[in-house]
């Protein structure tokens, strides 16, 4: 049985993986419109939510789902892309029994704030 993940951990795949989302072609435009200038806050409350997921601390206070459907533009493949980043994040951050936890918990939560978000949306590909 492996450890639990730690704050530190958290922290570390949380900034990780915002960094790389704010350098994306497909994600970067999206998020930086979001929390523009207020990225520090934001990147505390997206720890808080992960150390709500995996350790149960109850620190996020927030919804999720009313937060991804105020977010124009966002659209199926954002969240495959999304999925995409933070797979290879967690492998590369996290041992990898912990990175499999990870990534399994975020593929599980996916669904709901991406219905939400893209309810009507047509995916690209079946748009052309």
């Amino acid at each position: 049985m492996s450890l639990p993940i730690t704050e530190d951990q958290i922290r570390d795949l949380v900034l990780t993986f915002y960094e790389r989302v704010r350098e994306d072609e497909a994600l970067g435009p999206i998020f930086e419109s979001r929390p523009a200038g207020r990225w520090d806050p934001h990147l505390s409350r997206m720890c808080d939510f992960w150390s709500s997921v995996l350790l149960a601390t109850g620190r996020f206070r927030g919804n999720p789902v009313g937060a991804h459907r105020a977010v124009p533009g966002i659209a199926p493949e954002h969240f495959d892309r999304w999925i995409e980043l933070f797979q290879a994040t967690a492998v590369e951050v996290l041992p990898e029994p912990l990175a499999v936890d990870v990534v399994g918990r975020s593929m599980s939560m996916r669904g709901v704030p991406e219905a939400a978000a893209c309810a009507g949306a047509v995916p690209s590909s079946a748009a052309s």
